[in-house]
This record gives C-alpha cells, structure tokens and sequence, in this order.
C-alpha cells in the first residue's frame, strides 16, 4: 500500500491537497514549502513540473511556472532537491505536469527517479489514457505507484467508469471545464455534476480541484468528494520575503 492510499484508508473526508510551482517563487524553496506544509498538516502535495506551454492552467500558474523557468527550475534541478525529502516528510507527494517534459527527460528514466526519490504519483492531463495503459501502467502497478487521471463535467459515465478501473489513488475531479483559477464558488451544474459523479459509487476516492480558492469553496467541494486541491490561491499567497509564515498562515484560514 503506497502513502496516498494509506491516507484515504485511514482519513475519508476533508483532504486538503496542495499544489505549488517547483523553483517559484525562487529556485530553492521546494524543500522549504514541503516542509512548511508538513507542518501545517496538509494530507497531500502536488509539485508542478514547470512548462512553457501550461495548456489546462491559468494566468497565476502559468506566471508561476514562467517564472520557475526563468529561476532554472527543470526536472534535473527538482529530482535532486526531492532525493532526500523522505528525512523531512511522509506526506503523500505527486508529480504534476505534462507530457512533453517528461518525454524529453526519458520515461524510463522518469519513473526511476520518482522511485529514487520515495514519491507516490503523477498526474499528467494531457497523456491519453491509452498510451499510460500500455506505456506506464505495467510497471505503475509492479512499484505501487500511483497515476491519477481527471475527469470533467465533459468526460462520459462509460470514461469515468474505464478510469476508475484502471486508477490506483483517487480520481481528480476537475469542477468545471475553465482552466485553473478561474471560478471561487460551484454553480448549480456543477453541485448536479459533483452528485452525478458520487452516485456511480466508484471505487476510487475523488478530489475536486480548480476553483477552491478559500475555506467556503473548500468546505463546499467537501461535502461532494473525499477533499479539495487548492493551487492557484495558494501560490498567489506565496510571500518570497517571508515564506514560511505565508504558508502557515494560508493554511490556517482553510483549515
């Protein structure tokens, strides 16, 4: 059993996911945000890969991630800050990002430094579920890792239900079909959608992400899934002067 489903066995509700820009707000602070955020109790961390193109991401994040770039942040840089973050943290720990870094870093290589590094996941949006059945799922399933795929108001019961199947962790369940960031509160549809999801009785827990942006929007997503992803919001608080304690204290008006 692998961390992440470590914790959705032992806690069922009010996970707080956290999604930062690796080598934002400067090159160095990944470690220290790890850190931060174990010590605030967040249940889960999601790391961005920074890349250039941020298709599914909003104006924030894809600053974020101009920036992490800019900073030297790439995948070498970041698997040798996370070789020892297992001495700091036995939090739950993901990899998000997209296909075209990783491709360029080498798959085979990719997974082994996730597997160096003691990390439990990834998510990458636009790999087509196809390709991580043939390519990844084999040895995702031989090291116990995780791969986490979204699903949206779009995606058909038949995809949800293939996903579920296939999914080892919980199921990222993007509120709305906007990029990141754009919304703070869930409309009708969307509560319809959250209901329609929960009554396939899936066997996956799910997480709804884009749009939580406060306790009330946290709360809300809550009472519809297992937890909430908070990322744009989260970074926005991010205060280069004084880090930790922004941290600390972005934490402690959602929880």
């Amino acid at each position: 059993m692998n961390r992440i489903n470590k914790l959705f066995q032992e806690k069922k509700n009010n996970i707080l996911s956290i999604y930062f820009t690796a080598g934002y707000p400067s090159l160095n602070d990944t470690v220290e945000i790890i850190k931060t955020l174990d010590e605030s109790n967040v249940d889960l961390i999601e790391i961005g890969m920074p890349f250039s193109d941020p298709i599914a991401d909003g104006p924030i994040i894809q600053y974020s991630s101009n920036v992490a770039i800019d900073n030297g942040m790439n995948l070498h840089v970041l698997f040798k800050q996370l070789a020892n973050i297992r001495k700091i943290t036995n939090i739950p720990i993901i990899l998000m990002g997209y296909v075209n870094p990783v491709y360029q870093f080498g798959y085979d290589k990719f997974i082994n430094k996730i597997l160096d590094c003691d990390l439990d996941g990834m998510i990458l949006p636009d790999l087509p579920f196809d390709d991580y059945k043939t390519q990844f799922k084999p040895i995702f399933v031989k090291k116990n890792l995780s791969f986490i795929s979204l699903i949206t108001p779009n995606t058909s019961e038949d995809r949800i239900i293939q996903i579920d199947d296939n999914s080892n962790g919980f199921i990222y369940m993007v509120s709305s079909s906007s990029i990141t960031g754009k919304k703070s509160s869930f409309n009708k549809s969307q509560i319809q959608y959250f209901k329609r999801i929960n009554n396939l009785s899936l066997k996956n827990p799910r997480i709804i992400g884009f749009g939580i942006s406060d306790k009330k929007s946290y709360n809300e997503a809550c009472k519809y899934s297992n937890g909430a992803i908070i990322g744009t919001n989260f970074i926005k608080s991010l205060d280069k002067n004084d880090l930790s304690n922004s941290i600390r204290d972005y934490i402690r008006l959602i929880r």
